[in-house]
């Protein structure tokens, strides 16, 4: 379990790292535009989010270990592409690669870590699985404060080159195969179809300010991302064996679980978004002490998970769900209350408030998305789980980062001009709450008694 757990901390560390190095990439040799930096950071989750469902779908048909491998190897070709990139666009292609070898990691530990432990202990194992994402987040952004301080940004790209090798070394000794399934689905139109559509409309978020909400290349997006997902839904609905049978949605609590796992990792990555630009600019922290200072959200994601597996036992998911996304919510309200002015001390205790309700609702959240499909169909289910934090990641940096760019156009830099940026932070902050807690209010209705009943009597599982 140890080396899974390593390897979803690593990839999900580097979901966050380059939040910490925006300020020095800004001022690299890269010039990057405020659109380009968004990319930098999105491109990673984007292609994350789009191969994780054919991902897992993979590591069914040909074996999850070999999938974790070629994932490692991915992870290592994509940091080495953004350690030497000399243009923006090949960063962010890079990012892109790493992308895809995270695709192909999270889904296949969560597999493994699955077939490997006992129906009665898997509870626990999720909320392990579930604390190194999160704790992952959490070492993205001190790593990446530290090499923004001490070293260079392509420092942190280098350093994951060696570290992917071993990690792979570790897999290939110690991590045992799982038996693969030649009926599994792989769908290669299916998949390019979901890509497009979260693609286009990513695209359409982060452009707004650039071209303007009721520009051509705008409306295009979102018209193309509704286009291909209803193109995606008619050939799934259609198809032999599809990638993603939509009908499986018919169960209310895996609409809510995925709703609910979308909107927490919404609400947590707009925050990794801006914590890194507050503290630098508004706060004049180094980089490293940025990195250090998000710590206080490993409290909660370290001691309430298990609690929140306890109390979803004892009571069932729907009030450790509520009251977790809740709790994410209010965090960001008291965040986007913050300026140059406020003490970190109260900083942090509006850190701890969002890190405490993460870590109650997600150990919930996973079980459900997980619980709800088949065994057979392990590596769907981890990769619909993986999925749902990677698209509400890219949507809640997507949003945070089109918001503040809309109402900020100076230079954070510029010290005269910090109170405009925090001012701009605390609406951007406030939008994505507002999001989220509409989001919780759906989750928790999915989640009311007797939904379970009537899901299984409407024949959820023969439809998948």
């Amino acid at each position: 379990m140890l080396v899974l757990c390593a390897c979803v901390l690593v990839a999900q560390a580097m979901v966050a790292a380059v939040n910490l190095l925006i300020p020095q990439l800004a001022a690299s040799t890269l010039h990057p535009t405020a659109g380009q930096l968004v990319w930098a950071v999105d491109a990673y989750v984007i292609v994350f989010a789009a191969l994780l469902i054919p991902a897992g779908a993979l590591g069914d048909r040909y074996g999850r270990k070999g999938a974790l491998l070629a994932g490692l190897g991915l992870f290592a070709a994509g940091a080495t592409v953004s350690a030497l990139a000399t243009a923006p666009a090949v960063l962010i292609a890079g990012r892109g690669l790493c992308g895809a070898g995270a695709a192909l990691i999270m889904p296949a530990t969560m597999s493994v870590l699955i077939h490997l432990t006992p129906p009665e202990r898997r509870g626990q194992a999720l909320a392990t699985w579930t604390l190194s994402a999160g704790l992952g987040g959490l070492a993205g952004n001190v790593g990446g404060g530290l090499a923004g301080e001490f070293l260079t940004w392509r420092a942190l790209f280098w350093a994951v080159v060696p570290l992917g090798a071993l990690l792979a070394l570790a897999v290939a000794r110690t991590v045992p195969r799982t038996a693969a399934r030649s009926d599994a689905s792989v769908d290669p139109l299916g998949a390019l179809l979901l890509a497009g559509a979260l693609l286009a409309v990513v695209y359409g978020i982060i452009e707004g300010p650039s071209y303007g909400w009721t520009s051509a290349a705008v409306l295009t997006a979102f018209a193309a991302g509704a286009a291909l997902l209803a193109a995606f839904t008619g050939h799934a609905l259609r198809a032999a064996r599809p990638l993603l049978d939509p009908r499986i949605f018919a169960s209310r609590r895996l609409r809510a679980g995925s709703l609910g796992i979308g909107a927490a990792f919404f609400g947590l990555f707009s925050l990794f978004f801006v914590n890194a630009q507050y503290l630098q600019y508004a706060k004049g922290f180094s980089p490293a002490l940025t990195g250090l200072a998000i710590v206080p959200l490993t409290v909660g994601m370290a001691l309430v998970p298990k609690l929140g597996a306890r109390l979803a036992d004892r009571t069932g998911p729907r009030l450790p769900v509520g009251v977790g996304l809740g709790l994410i919510g209010a965090g960001l309200l008291l965040v986007s209350t913050v300026d140059a002015g406020t003490p970190y001390a109260l900083y942090a205790c509006h850190l701890l408030v969002l890190s405490v309700g993460t870590g109650l609702c997600a150990p919930s959240l996973t079980l459900t998305v997980v619980a709800e499909l088949p065994a057979h169909q392990a590596g769907l289910g981890s990769g619909l789980n993986t999925a749902a934090r990677e698209i509400g990641a890219a949507l809640g940096v997507a949003v945070v980062g089109t918001v503040l760019a809309s109402r900020f156009h100076g230079d954070p830099r510029d010290a005269a001009q910090i109170g405009a940026f925090t001012e701009a932070m605390g609406v951007a902050l406030r939008t994505v709450a507002s999001v989220l807690l509409l989001g919780a209010l759906a989750v928790v209705t999915g989640y009311r008694k007797g939904a379970g009943a009537r899901d299984a009597a409407s024949g959820v599982g023969s439809a998948c």
